[in-house]
């Protein structure tokens, strides 16, 4: 069964909101990098690669469901955050506005009655869980670094990620 044209969009929109999900998290590594934190600008490049992979996921479910993948335009990201901490308090809020996003097309699903869209977004929804989660740790535990060797420990142990 051919997906439902408001379904469609919404996926649409999904696919350019995880897009430029990516391109700020990819701006955020490079503002750890410029900043010589390379764990950070590490966890960063990563999450900036997750988010590309998911943004795929909806453009693959879109094709299989019949839809018309219709990409637009990906918005400009900053470039710059006045501490570590900010750069991941603004990382968190945006995977709240993510996690708002999904539910939406949830929502639109449930109204339209696709329960295959439904069902696929499921996954999305226990990843939000762990996105939000992950970047909430990293901005408490960067709310009690009050030394440089303190910030330079997290930039270490988030050089880690993907490395166990």
């Amino acid at each position: 069964m051919k997906i439902e044209n408001k379904i469609e969009k919404l996926i649409n929109e999904q696919i350019v909101h995880e897009m430029a999900s990516s391109n700020l998290y990819l701006s955020m590594s490079a503002y750890f990098a410029d900043q010589n934190l390379t764990g950070f600008a590490h966890w960063m490049k990563l999450q900036a690669k997750e988010e590309l992979e998911h943004a795929m996921k909806f453009y693959d479910y879109l094709i299989d469901r019949g839809g018309r993948v219709k990409l637009g335009q990906i918005p400009a990201q900053p470039v710059e955050w006045e501490s570590p901490l900010k750069a991941f308090q603004d990382a968190h809020k945006h995977e709240q506005d993510v996690t708002d996003l999904i539910n939406n097309i949830i929502n639109a699903s449930i109204e339209e009655k696709d329960h295959a869209t439904r069902e696929f977004l499921n996954w999305f929804v226990k990843e939000q869980v762990e996105e939000e989660a992950s970047a909430d740790e990293i901005v408490q535990k960067l709310k009690m670094v009050t030394t440089p060797g303190g910030l330079l420990m997290m930039d270490h142990s988030l050089g880690k990620r993907g490395k166990q």
